[in-house]
């Protein structure tokens, strides 16, 4: 007879959310590979966005303040970071994102301080409500990030594109 390990949600939710960002970094470190486009920096945020979704069950919702608490905290401590070490390199015309170590420590230490912040919180609120403030928190650190990107990224494309059509005129 086989007995199957049960772990305890605690310890699942911790090694699920340390292998997703073990992914996450594994893809970032691979996205450096490509070039960068504009949909490839838009898409996250908006696909992330769904994820409101959960608000339609009673279970999350939580006061305002602590939503809006939260997105900012993910906007002003997390984004401003990522947002600082997410460079862009042009390569034979292309413009690609540059590998950093410091992109990927930052990473780290935000999956860090999330983990630790999680536990903490989780013992004044229901898990539901800790999800939900957790997604807030990272939409918060996603959403500016990603605007930053893409308004590097657009004015680098436009500096490119800038001397081909003052050669032509």
């Amino acid at each position: 007879m086989t007995h199957a390990i049960a772990l305890h949600p605690q310890i699942a939710f911790t090694l699920g959310v340390a292998t997703m960002a073990l992914m996450v970094i594994f893809l970032r470190i691979r996205a450096t590979k490509r070039p960068v486009t504009p949909k490839g920096i838009i898409m996250p945020p908006l696909g992330m966005s769904t994820g409101f979704l959960m608000f339609l069950h009673p279970s999350t919702h939580f006061p305002v303040w602590w939503g809006l608490i939260a997105f900012a905290a993910g906007a002003v401590f997390l984004a401003t970071p990522l947002i600082m070490t997410s460079r862009f390199e042009v390569v034979n015309g292309e413009i690609y994102l540059k590998r950093s170590l410091s992109f990927i420590v930052i990473l780290l230490t935000l999956l860090s301080v999330r983990l630790l912040l999680h536990g903490y919180v989780e013992q004044y609120i229901s898990i539901p409500q800790t999800a939900g403030l957790f997604f807030t928190l990272a939409f918060g650190m996603i959403l500016p990030w990603r605007v930053g990107m893409y308004l590097r990224y657009r004015r680098l494309r436009q500096s490119l594109a800038a001397p081909a059509n003052t050669e032509q005129g």
